[in-house]
């Protein structure tokens, strides 16, 4: 169970880390992205690859994020001056020529080239060796403090809300169903929170590799979340959040509207291609396979189930969507009798009808803000 949670904590993670790439881009700017999975591609096999070559796996990473944010660069130059829809179909159309291309041609793994088709495998994962007892107490430490914060930051999070309940009368029947969601949510990550604290902590004295993968993702996904919640509260994010409403706007005002999509873009490209070095990392062996357009599709729903422009409901929605995906792969089996290729459809086809409904009854997603629903431009 502690190996499973530990496995479960480490695919959120990634995927919330990725979903927060997306949620810059199409949440705050309203970039149309269906090509997601380019960023984390040339991320991964960056960082693999140099790492195949001798370089430390930080450079190696930070090296395939530069990669991954210089793709945006490429995008945004081809398509930002034209119409929305276009960068939507440049996107889509580049993480598929990414991973063909990939796929087909010979890749410089370690000393020779190899074939992409059969894959990389065998490089450096970090804290892949067990450390000294005192290293592994001070990784404890880390991780304890880590969800210190997560619980305070929760807390404060929650009390805000009932703060501007108690003192905005004008808005009292809002403010009190945002007090009771974000109670809700706040409640389930934090026992979520504490799930994952003591599955770490038994799994970093009695070391586990994948353990330590956890806890260096979850110090990644901490830091790139307070960014993010730092930068779209400053003038820049409030520029992003009115190129998103109406361009003209800020356009009138004399910003250059191309410039700052162009750095939503490549920051939001650059947070995937981090993303792809930790997926790399995860697997352990990395094909062009392991990068379809399914992974860019199911970062959307993980969006648009929390809520576009909302860091913390697309944590949600990440942490929602791997417990469906838990829970039916172990509860489904016992209750329909379905071979398992007719489950997988069976699978999505449920979390198709849950976004219907999601779509009628709170269109903005759980966390989301009707006024600021990008959706319905």
């Amino acid at each position: 169970m502690v190996d499973y949670l530990i496995f479960l904590a480490i695919s959120t993670a990634l995927f919330a880390l990725f979903g927060l790439g997306l949620n810059l881009q199409w949440g705050f700017t309203g970039l149309i992205n269906f090509g997601h999975i380019a960023f984390m591609t040339l991320g991964a096999y960056t960082t693999v690859l140099l790492s195949l070559k001798g370089v430390p796996l930080l450079i190696s990473a930070l090296a395939g994020a530069i990669v991954a944010a210089l793709l945006g660069l490429i995008i945004g130059f081809a398509t930002l001056r034209l119409r929305e829809d276009y960068l939507g179909i440049v996107t889509i159309g580049t993480g598929e020529l990414i991973r063909l291309v990939v796929n087909n041609q010979e890749l410089p793994v370690g000393d020779t080239w190899i074939s992409g088709a059969f894959g990389v495998q065998s490089y450096p994962i970090p804290l892949s060796t067990e450390p000294s007892l005192f290293v592994r107490l001070v990784m404890i430490g880390l991780l304890t403090l880590l969800a210190a914060v997560t619980f305070f930051t929760l807390w404060r999070w929650i009390r805000t809300t009932q703060i501007s309940r108690t003192t905005d009368l004008g808005k009292k029947t809002t403010s009190k169903q945002e007090f009771i969601s974000r109670l809700v949510v706040g409640i389930v990550l934090a026992a979520l929170a504490a799930a994952i604290y003591v599955s770490g902590v038994i799994g970093l004295y009695n070391y586990n590799p994948k353990a330590g993968l956890m806890l260096v993702l979850l110090l990644v996904l901490a830091f790139v979340y307070w960014r993010l919640e730092i930068l779209v509260r400053s003038p820049w994010g409030r520029i992003l959040k009115a190129i998103r409403e109406d361009e003209e706007i800020p356009k009138a005002l004399g910003k250059n509207v191309f410039w700052y999509k162009l750095q939503s873009l490549m920051l939001g490209g650059a947070i995937a291609g981090i993303a792809g070095a930790f997926f790399a990392w995860q697997l352990s062996a990395i094909y062009p396979d392991n990068f379809q357009p399914q992974i860019t599709f199911d970062t959307w729903i993980m969006v648009i189930l929390g809520g576009s422009g909302n860091n913390v409901g697309t944590i949600l929605g990440a942490v929602i969507f791997f417990a469906y995906d838990a829970l039916t792969r172990e509860v489904l089996p016992r209750i329909v009798t379905l071979d398992e290729a007719r489950l997988g459809a069976f699978r999505i086809m449920v979390i198709g009808l849950i976004l219907m409904v999601l779509m009628i009854w709170r269109p903005q997603g759980i966390l989301g803000k009707k006024e600021e629903l990008t959706l319905g431009k």
